[in-house]
């Protein structure tokens, strides 16, 4: 009975020593006086990419090592490193790249869900530590995106849409198609394509709608004319969405959705010199 005793505290003793050299694990709370919110620049868009803008209201600065977007809304990424110490500051913005959208099947999401902005950061002197920001319920910058991304993939199931292979100098002004081509089901209309902070474009011939594919149709196409829309120097200097033309469409009458098109890199760099050339700035 003595030796069962024995056996019993020593298991015991061991079993309490074992807990205690068990490591605490650190908290993902973030530190007194920091914050974060999300936004997005002109620039950013194009590359699909977000700031994280850092608020820090203390004097203990705050060393971010990387940063990761996480929610079911948008495909996750790999953590961006960030190798930034923040000090005391209103808004210091660190960008992060964000995934695709999780757009259901058919119809629009109602609206963003949970998000966390995922760091990994070091306060002062401590060791480096995983703390998780909890962002807004239904966050206005990641509702519009999710909305604007599964709004162009309604329309995108039913069709590609997107600039041909051949563009065609012709004195001032650059010319080139439009393509739609046959992907899933649905009549898909084009009703215009707008112009962007550099380029005006437009059909060759003025109708709205400007091009239709017939539900029963593979492919189709419209010409387009480009030319300058600005020739300051200062507008070629702050080119972020020179390239990025709104096409608005619909599927089967319903209701319009807007899609990005641009051209591939290789004539975005023509039409910069054709644009230069004809503002007299090649010089």
């Amino acid at each position: 009975m003595k030796r069962t005793t024995a056996l019993v505290a020593s298991a015991v003793l061991l079993s309490g020593c074992a807990a205690a050299q068990q490591p605490v694990q650190p908290s993902t709370d973030p530190p007194a006086g920091v914050s974060v919110s999300l936004g997005q620049w002109r620039s950013d868009e194009a590359v699909h990419r977000l700031q994280v803008a850092v608020r820090n209201t203390t004097d203990t600065p705050v060393y971010f090592s990387d940063l990761q977007l996480v929610t079911p809304d948008f495909a996750t990424v790999p953590p961006e490193p960030a190798d930034a110490t923040i000090k005391r500051t209103q808004r210091t913005d660190l960008p992060i790249p964000f995934g695709a959208a999780a757009c259901p099947p058919d119809g629009l999401p109602a609206g963003s869900r949970p998000a966390t902005v995922v760091a990994r950061l070091r306060t002062g002197s401590e060791p480096l530590r995983k703390v998780v920001f909890a962002l807004p319920a239904s966050d206005p910058l990641l509702s519009r995106l999710l909305r604007d991304e599964c709004s162009e993939h309604l329309i995108k199931q039913a069709a590609d849409i997107s600039f041909g292979p051949t563009w065609t100098r012709d004195g001032k002004k650059t010319r080139a198609t439009l393509v739609l081509s046959r992907r899933g089901t649905g009549t898909v209309t084009v009703n215009s394509i707008d112009g962007t902070s550099h380029y005006i474009i437009a059909p060759e011939r003025k109708r709205r709608p400007l091009v239709t594919l017939d539900a029963n149709a593979q492919r189709t196409e419209t010409p387009v004319v480009i030319t300058p829309g600005r020739c300051d120097p200062h507008a070629f200097a702050e080119a972020k969405k020179a390239f990025l033309f709104p096409v608005r469409a619909t599927v089967d009458g319903g209701e319009e959705r807007v899609i990005i098109v641009q051209p591939p890199k290789p004539q975005q760099d023509r039409l910069i010199h054709f644009a230069l050339e004809v503002c007299g700035l090649d010089g």
